[in-house]
């Protein structure tokens, strides 16, 4: 059996500063790039107070300035996105309240792409939105 969500939020990584190898999503081959670790894209989420939201761009620039890059990878970050969310919803599942799991809702919207993967995510991510407001 495949490692869970949570499994792969907390494995062991660290992120890398890199030139980019291409250009892609506003990136331009050779930025200094950082790649994110799934950890890291959790807590920036968890910093980000109720009520407020960060948009992915913005949490990129914040996350490449934080680690003296230019950038930062828009593959990784899409994929710990997903990480991130799944896992908080493993928990959520499980019986964790929803007021202790990773707040993604304020870093994905409903009408993300992300969102739209997610089991009954944009309905989640609205719920949580609007309990926030």
């Amino acid at each position: 059996m495949g490692k869970t969500w949570t499994e792969k939020l907390n494995a062991l990584a660290e992120p890398v500063v890199k030139p980019a190898p291409i250009s892609i999503a506003g990136m331009r081959a050779g930025q200094i790039m950082l790649v994110p670790t799934a950890r890291m894209i959790a807590d920036f989420m968890s910093a980000i107070p109720p009520g407020h939201s960060v948009d992915t761009k913005a949490m990129r620039r914040e996350l490449a300035e934080r680690h003296h890059a230019e950038v930062t990878c828009p593959i990784y970050t899409g994929y710990h996105l997903r990480t991130v969310a799944e896992a908080a919803l493993e928990a959520y599942a499980a019986g964790v309240p929803v007021e202790a799991i990773t707040p993604f809702w304020r870093v994905l919207d409903a009408a993300s792409p992300t969102t739209g993967r997610l089991p009954n995510g944009p309905a989640f991510v609205a719920t949580r939105r609007a309990a926030e407001r």
